[in-house]
Order: structure tokens, then C-alpha cells, then sequence
């Protein structure tokens, strides 16, 4: 049988709304009957994100998963029914045959709701280093699917990540007058897109705004998406030299990698997937925080040589200098790192991961 109810649970950031809402976008386009919620909390993304792509969201308290002791360690286990018992209804509500879990606050409730009334589960991991509700989950899990392939997880399958059909589908050749016209970007130029994803990189953001003056006289035209409240100040391009185009955010990141030869990046899963799956070079910053997973997700597409690592206190006007020009006047260079890049990537995601929620509904026994 082919699923007909799924609940989706993930939430909190962007990482796990956006691979939530295309997997669900893949089964709709599969089935337009197909029962679908998502399961959140009020604070996250997901509160906005989710209802406004057209699905139900059923809402869960927020239960952080303390790492040592603390307040929340000893609130937990009332903290946690609750959740469990918020995630149980939303199952009996759309009468669930799989539950589908991404990670992050909402998936621990969600899967142990699921276990306890024998519902199937599908866990989807985004970073090659797995999160606790991911890790939690996987062990009774039905089907566990990764984005990359050396993620520690038992029984994992390689999905990849569900893309966005924007990205997915995004001819850049084809695409690239169009999206240089949108941004004001001028098709002579080489051209790269620095972003630190939607909220921004204040180490990259630095090294780029004491770089301006630089990059124009190397002839290098840049697309600057600095994170809402952390736009630079950028004096008007003078006749003959490159534009430098500031933006807060780019709702329509399809056309801003259509317009560029680079990247200068974070290395979050959806970014290192998304271009990937479009081919494009990229020089990934990793975010020097966490447990180290941005490091390890572009371990891949580095050692296929589409990629470049850059350590965080590496990142300074200096480097950008030195190397960026360099490099994108080297189109040979740029042409075999977009194949290395293309070659590591993976645009059908979401098929992928909805193949494996069906094979899981298919153990349900009613």
C-alpha cells in the first residue's frame, strides 16, 4: 500500500522545515488525497512556514534535551509526556499510518507517541553527524534514511536531502539572463554569491565589507546576502567597474545560484545539498560552533574536489584578496569543480525519501 496518512515531524530551523515541506510537497504531487500534517512547535519556523505551503500543523511544547545538569533536566519528564501526549493526538487526529521525522525538538515526542501505538517510522537525517532525537529514533526506526553517506546511524539508507522543486529543477544556463536582470547583475563580470544562510555570517559578512574596494578593481562582481539586520554599507559601482549588490535575504535563491560562478558559504545540509545538486564550486566556511557537523557535511564534495574548506578565523579580507579573484578568473578550474560538485549531488531527494514513508506504510497492518 502506498501511504495515505503521514505525519511529519521537524521543526525549529530552517534545516528541518525545508526538507519536511518538500517531502510532503513529493507526496501530494504523488497523491493530491494524501492525508498530510505537520507537527511543530509555535515558536519555530515551521509556525509559518508550514500553514502557509498549505498544510495542517498540530502544535507541541518545546522540550529541550539537556546535555548536562539543569532546571530543564529535572522538568523534563513532565515536560516530555506532555509532548508525547501532544504528538499522540496529532496521530489519532489524521489516523497516521507512518510518522516521518526529521530531528530537532519535535521528532522526540513524535517517535516515542509512534512506538507506543505501533505506528510505522521514518527517520531523516540532514547532517552526516546525527542529532539525539535522530539517534534516539533510528533505533526503532522501520526505514533510516541519510543525507550523506558516512552518517553513523544503524540501517542507514543514502537519500540525500529533499530539495525544493525550484532547485531540484533549476536549469542555471538557461535560467542566468533572467536572474542577472532580477538582481541588477551584469553579465560581463565573474560573479560570486556570498551567503551565510538566512541568518547571515558575521565573520563572512566582515571579511567581504573590507573587501569591496579590492574585489572591484579585480573586475569581481558579488551578490552579498548578509541575514536580515546585518546588511553592510556598500558605496554605488562607478562607470566600469562591478556592481556590488547587497541583499538581506533572497526569496528566490534559485535565481541567485542561476546568476554565479561561486559560492562563499556556511556548510549547513541544505546548503552543501543545494549546491551540489546544482553543480556549483564553493568555497564552505563551517560554522565553528556546534559538535562539528558542518564540517564533516562537506567532507564529501571536498574530497571530490568541488568544493574548498575554509576555517571560520580563516575567513578575512586578506584571504578573500588573495584567493578570489584568482580563482574566479580560472574558468577551467570553476568548469571541473561544478562537475565534482554535480557529481556528488543528488536532486531527487524527496522521491527518494517518499519511496521508503510508502515501503513503510506497507507494514502497517489495520
Amino acid at each position: 500500500m502506498t501511504a495515505r496518512s503521514v505525519l511529519l515531524a521537524g521543526g525549529g530551523t530552517a534545516g528541518h522545515v525545508s526538507p519536511l515541506l518538500a517531502l510532503a510537497d513529493c507526496l501530494r504531487r504523488e497523491d493530491p488525497t494524501v492525508t498530510i500534517a505537520a507537527l511543530g512547535t509555535a515558536e519555530g519556523l515551521e509556525s509559518r512556514l508550514v500553514p502557509g505551503r498549505g498544510y495542517d500543523l498540530a502544535l507541541v511544547p518545546k522540550v529541550p534535551l539537556p546535555r548536562k545538569p539543569s532546571a530543564d533536566l529535572l522538568r523534563l519528564p513532565r515536560n516530555l509526556g506532555a509532548a508525547v501526549r501532544a504528538a499522540a493526538t496529532a496521530i489519532e487526529d489524521i489516523d497516521a499510518d507512518v510518522v516521518v521525522g526529521f530531528g530537532g525538538y519535535v521528532s522526540t515526542p513524535a517517535y516515542l507517541a509512534a512506538r507506543r501505538r505501533g505506528i510505522p517510522i521514518v527517520v531523516h537525517e540532514q547532517n552526516a553527524r546525527p542529532g539525539i532525537a535522530n539517534r534516539l529514533g533510528a533505533r526503532f526506526a522501520t526505514h533510516v534514511a541519510v543525507t550523506f553517506p558516512d552518517t553513523p546511524l544503524p540501517r542507514a539508507v543514502v537519500t540525500g536531502m529533499p530539495l525544493r522543486r525550484e532547485i531540484a529543477l533549476l536549469d542555471r544556463p538557461g535560467l542566468r539572463p533572467k536572474a542577472l536582470a532580477h538582481f541588477g547583475l551584469d553579465p560581463q563580470w565573474p560573479t560570486v554569491l556570498v551567503t551565510g544562510g538566512s541568518l547571515g555570517a558575521a565573520r563572512i559578512n566582515a571579511a567581504f565589507e573590507a573587501s569591496v574596494s579590492a574585489l572591484r578593481a579585480a573586475g569581481v562582481q558579488v551578490l552579498h546576502v548578509t541575514g536580515q539586520g546585518k546588511e553592510i554599507e556598500v558605496s554605488a559601482a562607478r562607470d566600469g567597474e562591478p556592481p556590488y549588490v547587497v541583499v538581506p535575504y533572497a526569496d528566490r535563491m534559485d535565481l541567485a545560484y542561476a546568476a554565479v560562478d561561486l559560492v562563499v558559504g556556511r556548510a549547513g545540509a541544505n546548503t552543501v545539498c543545494e549546491l551540489t545538486a546544482v553543480g556549483l564550486p564553493a568555497v564552505y566556511v563551517p560554522l565553528p560552533i556546534g559538535n562539528g557537523e558542518q564540517r564533516l557535511n562537506v567532507s564529501t564534495v571536498v574530497a571530490a574536489g568541488g568544493g574548498i574548506l575554509v576555517d571560520d578565523a580563516r575567513m578575512t579580507a586578506n584571504w578573500v584578496c588573495d584567493n578570489l579573484p584568482l580563482l574566479l578568473r580560472d574558468s577551467t578550474r570553476l568548469a571541473a569543480m561544478a562537475s565534482a560538485a554535480a557529481s556528488v549531488g543528488e536532486r531527487g531527494g524527496d522521491q527518494l525519501l517518499a519511496d521508503l514513508v510508502h515501503r513503510a506504510a506497507r507494514t502497517v497492518r489495520r
